[in-house]
C-alpha cells in the first residue's frame, strides 16, 4: 500500500495536479482520503481508481503497485 500511495502521489504531481484538484474531480468534501492514499494508510475504492486512471491518463495497472 505504501508503494501504491507513493505512486499515486507521483502521478498526481507529474500530471501537474494539486490534491485539491483531485478532491474536486472526485467530489470529496475534504482531501483527507487522498492524503491517506498517498501515505499508504488506505487504498482508493475501485470506482475511485478508475476515475484516477482516467484523470491521470494511465491504466489501472500503472496505479497499483503489486510487488
Amino acid at each position: 500500500m505504501i508503494a501504491t500511495g507513493a505512486n499515486i502521489r507521483d502521478l498526481i504531481k507529474g500530471k501537474g495536479l494539486k490534491v485539491t484538484d483531485v478532491q474536486t474531480i472526485l467530489g470529496f468534501n475534504t482531501p483527507q482520503a487522498i492524503f491517506k492514499w498517498m501515505r499508504g494508510d488506505a487504498m482508493p475504492s475501485i470506482d475511485n481508481i478508475v476515475i484516477l486512471a482516467h484523470i491521470l491518463d494511465v491504466s489501472i495497472d500503472e496505479i497499483i503497485i503489486t510487488n
